[in-house]
């Protein structure tokens, strides 16, 4: 997993609320137990008409939408049922932050433990930013990890909450195995002095 430090991005704008993991990533795309190739599949039913043509007027089929490593959604993102597929195509689109005033807490937790961060602001500050991109597309967004902070083009800072733990796994691009992993000498100690041996 790719260390996540600071981010400094344009933000696709999708702010309909209650985007459920089935619109994120339909289920007749789970049969994969592998991210590779996800990113193409995401939210397919909105993107692509039934002849698998992409939908001009869909938001991650413009121009602008290229790169973009920042989604801004609405609330209560990745509500409905429990898929890790949806992280997988999020990142695998090249998104590694969502931007809601809510998140379904399974999302969050499967989001953490795959490298995409949700980042919960206030219903305040989500429309002013809704409305400022909705005229000024190109603009630059700077998520910083670290301090725990979205911050605007106009230099406003928006704190967001994460847990320590899942912070310090982003920060270091590890998830929960790997930071066992990385205590392999001190988890012998222990067992060396517990067990003899």
């Amino acid at each position: 997993m790719e260390p996540f430090k600071t981010i400094q991005s344009r933000a696709v704008v999708l702010p309909v609320n209650n985007i459920d993991t089935d619109q994120i990533i339909p289920a007749r795309f789970l049969k994969v137990t592998d991210k590779n190739g996800l990113g193409k599949n995401l939210f397919a039913d909105w993107r692509y008409l039934p002849d698998g043509s992409p939908k001009e007027d869909f938001v991650l089929n413009q121009p602008q939408s290229i790169g973009a490593k920042i989604l801004l959604a609405g609330d209560n993102f990745g509500c409905g049922s429990s898929r890790e597929h949806a992280p997988w195509a999020l990142t695998g689109f090249g998104f590694r932050a969502v931007i809601s005033t809510s998140f379904a807490d399974i999302f969050r937790n499967n989001s953490l433990k795959n490298g995409l961060l949700p980042v919960q602001i206030d219903t305040d500050h989500h429309r002013k930013l809704v409305e400022y991109l909705s005229t000024s597309p190109e603009a630059l967004l700077t998520i910083d990890l670290e301090e725990q902070v979205l911050v605007f083009p106009d230099n406003t800072a928006v704190p967001f909450p994460i847990d320590t733990f899942s912070k310090n796994c982003l920060l270091n691009g590890t998830d929960e195995l790997g930071y066992l992993l990385s205590l392999e000498a001190q988890i012998a100690s222990y067992e060396k002095l517990a067990f003899g041996g």
